[in-house]
């Protein structure tokens, strides 16, 4: 999630963009239906990408809560793999463990309030692999010139808890503090700075561990520092949970609008081993997208804005492509923040209304970046984030903040989740009109799907050849808060609704 306070620099191309495109969308509004074609014999790549998403933790996660339950039972019936758990700063007591330093012989280690967290989200992905980031660290830990305070209520959002830039304390304390947490949770336990056993009733499996968050922000590192405290912190990690691999990075300066040239060099540094220390994994980096409109831009210009936005960062990701196959073609890549932060998503209430076609939107943009990062060979594509709300950025929500019921950009993921995986064949695939994007894929076992993302808030017809007879599943703004909804076709043909996300299962094999 991107640090409040980011601003976003003008772009004035995406104004020609917008027009452009709304003159392509009126002129083929009144033109022929649109065809799509799949060329099935010609496989241009396999896909190694898993859609998925992360839990940040705020208080509507705790037991209690009117919907961390029914939010929970969501994510357990998805059943993805690589789902990131982020205790993160706005919460300090939900998030760090040790918020006062060790003196005099006592320390004040508290995972009270964090646990139930903890352990209502590894139920609700038990069988699969978990990405796990504690990514806040606790201020004592840093130079600061009073000490930092919190909010006596956990669930009260605090902004500044996070001040120091440099480390007051030793990058050994720091490694240890994290060696200390994981330890708790996969080896029943630890011991603390004076030799004293804490024990705990867990001995979870972390298949992963992201180191910290968005750094190039939080805490205003450079890439030496925090190559420098990764290496120490996996060192420290892998001691006490030698199977764990690790993420890095975790780039908030991806985004676009804050994204430079310049920030290359944090991928150049980073992955070329030889600044790191010896035997160090670099198993996987991560970085972040979010779209964003301006405070001034009507809701009627967001899908082009939205879309524009995505294509620039897929630029970006073929630059960094580039650097990671060079200097450590072995590490893999995990986006795992994508998504979309309208204005304001900080304030204590909504601003604006959002409007209900902003989560059909946001869900369409995300699938349209999901089959482009399997084109490009990114291991893991997450949606951000399960649980959002007023004060918390809540146009970033998956599920509704009051209900705790899927919204639209849960149900999109849900229909990629059911339908497609790693080892899927990438098929050439076109369609014949501007804003219909499509994509066609063959299972391993030989199913032939083709995915349709209509990138336009209007509706569209659709020509696909031997198409009838086949399956038809759909998110769109009339299912809205629905599951995926589905029937078989009765022609070549098909109506998908504007900002609507299809799948299409040909009938047979190939």
């Amino acid at each position: 999630m991107r640090h409040v306070g980011y601003l976003r620099r003008d772009r004035p191309l995406w104004v020609a963009v917008i027009l452009l495109s709304l003159l392509a969308g009126a002129h083929y509004a009144a033109a022929k239906p649109a065809s799509v074609l799949a060329t099935w014999s010609k496989v241009i790549g396999t896909s190694p990408t898993t859609p998925t998403l992360q839990v940040v933790v705020n208080p509507m996660l705790r037991p209690g809560s009117p919907i961390s339950h029914r939010a929970f039972q969501a994510l357990h019936r998805l059943k993805a793999n690589f789902v990131r758990f982020v205790p993160w700063l706005p919460y300090p007591q939900l998030a760090v463990a040790e918020l006062k330093p060790p003196a005099d012989g006592k320390t004040y280690w508290n995972f009270k309030l964090i646990d139930p967290m903890v352990q209502d989200f590894m139920r609700a992905t038990a069988g699969h692999p978990v990405i796990m980031n504690f990514s806040t660290i606790p201020e004592w830990m840093f130079q600061t010139p009073k000490p930092v305070t919190w909010p006596a209520n956990p669930n009260q959002v605090v902004w500044n808890y996070e001040q120091g830039t440099k480390l007051r304390v030793s990058l050994k304390t720091l490694a240890n503090y994290y060696a200390r947490l994981v330890s708790w949770y996969t080896r029943g336990g630890f011991r603390d700075e004076y030799g004293h056993w804490h024990k705990s009733p867990y001995h979870y499996h972390f298949a992963w561990w992201e180191v910290l968050n968005e750094v190039d922000f939080e805490h205003h590192m450079n890439v030496q520092e925090y190559t420098r405290w990764y290496d120490a912190i996996t060192a420290a990690i892998h001691k006490v949970s030698p199977q764990t691999k690790f993420v890095g990075l975790a780039l908030a300066s991806t985004s676009v609008g804050i994204w430079k040239p310049a920030d290359l060099a944090w991928f150049r540094y980073f992955l070329n081993p030889r600044n790191h220390a010896h035997g160090t994994p670099l198993n996987m980096i991560s970085y972040h997208f979010y779209a964003s409109p301006a405070p001034t831009n009507k809701p009627a210009t967001w899908p082009h804005i939205f879309f524009a936005q995505a294509n620039e960062f897929l630029g970006e990701v073929r630059q960094i492509q580039v650097i990671r196959k060079k200097l450590s073609p072995q590490t893999q890549t995990d986006v795992d923040e994508m998504g979309s932060i309208l204005p304001f998503d900080t304030a204590p209430k909504l601003v604006r209304p959002i409007p209900n076609m902003y989560w059909n939107l946001s869900g369409a943009m995300y699938a349209y970046l999901f089959a482009h990062l399997a084109r490009q060979g990114i291991q893991i594509a997450g949606e951000s984030q399960l649980i959002g709300y007023p004060s918390q950025f809540p146009s970033v929500s998956m599920v509704n903040w009051t209900t705790g019921v899927p919204n639209a950009r849960f149900r999109v993921l849900q229909l990629l989740r059911d339908n497609f995986g790693p080892g899927d064949k990438i098929i050439a695939t076109r369609a014949s009109a501007p804003g219909i994007f499509a994509q066609a894929f063959i299972t391993p076992v030989g199913v032939r799907k083709i995915l349709l993302v209509n990138e336009r808030n209007s509706p569209v017809v659709l020509k696909i050849p031997h198409a009838k007879a086949s399956m038809l599943q759909w998110v769109d703004q009339h299912t809205a808060q629905h599951p995926p909804a589905r029937r078989t076709l009765a022609h070549n043909s098909l109506h998908l609704g504007g900002l609507g996300v299809a799948v299409i299962t040909l009938a047979g094999k190939r």
